[in-house]
């Protein structure tokens, strides 16, 4: 049963908030009732069984407590009245042009009154679920950081009053970059090991796609998580991590692969050379045999002039030592300022191993491996480690 309600959460937390922040117009209260309806079926369901709708009794449960809140609590009068009127007061409801709440709760969390890591941050803890510490290793801050930068966020939207709603169509566009760093940094989370958050990604890409069918970036990212999402069944066996190159490519999903090229190539046609753009044109030479490494690191080169990003740098890199050779691929590497960065070790370790130099690999690996929690990432490199100490120097 507790792994039955872990299952629901995940599935039905985003939703479920996105009702009641929609309903009660107040991120706090939203999620302090969710929090208590999960709580009450952690209570209940063991004995009395799953209800025929869990989603409609999470949100039934959820409104109930934060009504019998807001009476209680005398000193909310505002919020009482309001509360106290739709509970009372039929009003006609506009027809939202999303299929249900969430999209409508992303456009909030990315209000332009919010600075692009909170808008991101919030909306991961708000539709994805995850918990504060997850975002904070997503981001590479400190726990704390995170939780204060997600306080301040949800006071931001409180003290602007910031409707809970879908933006006109002249306004998406500023919300746009926003929205869509929010979607792949859920899908990456997802990708992770946390299949339900990918697919959650996945449909609101589609959903984005419906919205706004001729932006080549809405294309290019939809055909980025289906080509990554492609390869879902290959990465693990057993559990444990598998490397592209040591995949099982018959596992690999020929469909999403079709479907994620098809999205590419009407992203390429509408003329984008976008970031996600590029990113999904490096993921589909990866579904190639055999892979053309240089021009991988051509397109890298490209993203990285466009982006700045010392991570994309690395993954030039990667691409760079299987066309040129480790040691080209690990001069790039040892340019990188990213000490904090499990995959900058990671790398620098597989590419010193290739270079013979055990010693300096092992240390990197242990470095990885110390910057890397607990999972399937963590036990391949223990195990990169263990064959690396029956090299002889």
């Amino acid at each position: 049963m507790v792994a039955g309600l872990d299952q629901v959460f995940r599935e039905e937390w985003g939703r479920v908030l996105a009702v009641l922040v929609g309903f009660l117009g107040d991120f706090d209260l939203a999620e302090e009732a969710a929090q208590e309806a999960f709580a009450l079926a952690a209570d209940r369901w063991p004995r009395d069984g799953v209800p025929a709708n869990p989603r409609a009794w999470l949100i039934t449960t959820a409104r109930n407590r934060a009504t019998d809140r807001i009476r209680r609590d005398r000193v909310r009068t505002a919020k009482y009245g309001l509360l106290d009127t739709r509970e009372h007061v039929e009003e006609p409801v506009e027809a939202s042009a999303f299929p249900d709440e969430r999209l409508e709760l992303i456009f909030t969390c990315c209000h332009p009154a919010l600075a692009l890591e909170a808008q991101v941050a919030l909306t991961l803890r708000a539709l994805g679920g995850l918990t504060t510490d997850e975002i904070a290793r997503a981001f590479l801050v400190p726990e704390r950081t995170m939780a204060q930068r997600l306080v301040r966020a949800k006071r931001k939207i409180k003290a602007a009053a910031i409707p809970f709603r879908v933006p006109p169509p002249h306004l998406l566009r500023e919300r746009l970059d926003a929205v869509l760093a929010v979607v792949y940094l859920i899908f990456n989370e997802g990708y992770g090991g946390r299949n339900e958050l990918a697919a959650e990604a996945i449909w609101l890409g589609r959903a984005l796609a419906e919205l706004l069918p001729d932006d080549p970036e809405v294309r290019g990212l939809l055909a980025l998580m289906l080509l990554h999402d492609s390869r879902r069944e290959a990465r693990f066996d057993g559990g444990e991590l598998v490397l592209l190159a040591d995949q099982d490519r018959s596992r690999w999903d020929t469909g999403q692969i079709a479907a994620g090229r098809a999205e590419l190539d009407r992203a390429l046609a509408l003329g984008g050379r976008g970031p996600y753009v590029l990113q999904a044109a490096i993921a589909s030479l990866h579904t190639e045999v055999p892979c053309d490494w240089a021009q991988i690191a051509a397109l890298c080169g490209q993203l990285g002039r466009l982006t700045g990003s010392p991570v994309v740098e690395l993954e030039r890199a990667i691409a760079v030592a299987e066309a040129e050779g480790p040691e080209a691929g690990l001069r790039i590497v040892d340019g990188l300022g990213l000490d904090d960065f499990r995959y900058l070790h990671s790398t620098r370790a597989e590419l010193l191993r290739r270079l013979g130099r055990v010693d300096e690999a092992r240390e990197a690996f242990r470095r990885a491996i110390r910057l890397t929690g607990d999972g399937a990432e963590r036990r391949f490199l223990e195990r990169r480690l263990t064959e690396l100490a029956r090299t002889t120097p």
